[in-house]
């Protein structure tokens, strides 16, 4: 799965619409391989986010649970303490090096 497609289901508050376009955007652009499309596939690639957006806004307004909503900033602070352990407590702050970087320091 796409790491930039976040679980928007069950979260107080709802997720927005801008969201669920964000998630729609990043699932066409796994799929198609493209960040963006040629001009020739420009129609296709917001057809495809526009349909995918659709079916994302109707399958997250009719989903029932009866867990209580999560609470977003608590599971963003979860996440980052996850990202800590995983790359060490500067990872959330630092940026990671570029390409160019890292690859002369390993040569």
């Amino acid at each position: 799965m796409c790491r930039n497609i976040k679980t928007l289901f069950n979260f107080a508050p709802p997720a927005t619409d801008l969201e669920v376009r964000a998630a729609s955007i990043q699932f066409v652009r796994k799929l198609s391989g493209y960040t963006a499309p040629s001009k020739a596939n420009e129609k296709a690639f917001e057809r495809a986010i526009s349909k995918t957006f659709k079916a994302a806004r109707e399958l997250i307004d009719s989903l029932e649970t009866t867990a209580e909503p999560k609470d977003r900033d608590e599971e963003a602070a979860k996440a980052k303490e996850r990202n800590a352990i995983r790359f060490g407590p500067s990872a959330a702050s630092t940026s990671r090096p570029s390409k160019s970087k890292t690859r002369s320091a390993a040569r």
